[in-house]
């Protein structure tokens, strides 16, 4: 198995084959990470994760384990392979960016959005589209009754993790949300963990 930490943030970006598991670990708990996937097609990314296709797809709001993520292509990308932690998660708020944090009164704060294209940046990988919708793992933004949401903290506890299987092969990156300002995460900032195994071997 192979560990890349992401430091508090900040986001990392893995490659996986099909077949390979990506288990995303909350080290210290409550703190929320934007997951986005690319198929691997080359260096230029096109195909990724979208949050419309799978709702659509499954209908639901976030797959139970056993049900698969889709692409803007409606293909398969990710299969929810087993969820430790209490179980909330979100795929109906976009990251944050820029324009999010200018809002708040914080012009200049990292987000999610160039998280995204710095990780994807270090790997040698372009993506020049909007910023897909994330899967939003540990964050808890339920819909009411009366379909307000309820921004709430991540009640995800330390080492508790989400372990998705790659369908396809595919760039995953991982941000650890710098949201310090809308209070998602309990400690505003700790630190995620990728950890990477391949059909039960190792993969860099």
């Amino acid at each position: 198995m192979s560990r890349t930490e992401v430091p508090p943030g900040t986001a990392r970006a893995v490659r996986v084959a099909a077949g390979d598991l990506v288990r995303v670990v909350d080290v210290e708990g409550g703190q929320v990470g934007d997951v986005f996937a690319f198929a691997a097609n080359g260096t230029e990314l096109t195909e990724h994760h979208s949050a419309a296709h799978t709702r659509a797809g499954i209908d639901r709001l976030f797959p139970a384990v056993g049900e698969s993520f889709l692409t803007d292509l409606r293909r398969p990308i990710l299969t929810l392979a087993e969820d430790t932690s209490p179980g909330e998660h979100d795929m109906l708020i976009p990251a944050c960016d820029p324009a999010r944090y200018a809002a708040l009164g914080a012009p200049g704060h990292r987000s999610c959005a160039a998280n995204l294209r710095e990780a994807l940046a270090d790997e040698g990988l372009g993506f020049t589209g909007p910023t897909p919708q994330p899967i939003n793992v540990f964050m808890r933004v339920p819909v009411g009754e009366d379909g307000r949401l309820n921004w709430l903290t991540a009640n995800s506890r330390p080492g508790d993790a989400v372990t998705l299987r790659a369908e396809m092969d595919c760039v995953v990156v991982v941000s650890a949300c710098p949201q310090d300002l809308v209070r998602i995460s309990d400690a505003g900032h700790s630190p995620l963990a990728i950890e990477t195994v391949h059909n039960g071997g190792t993969r860099s």
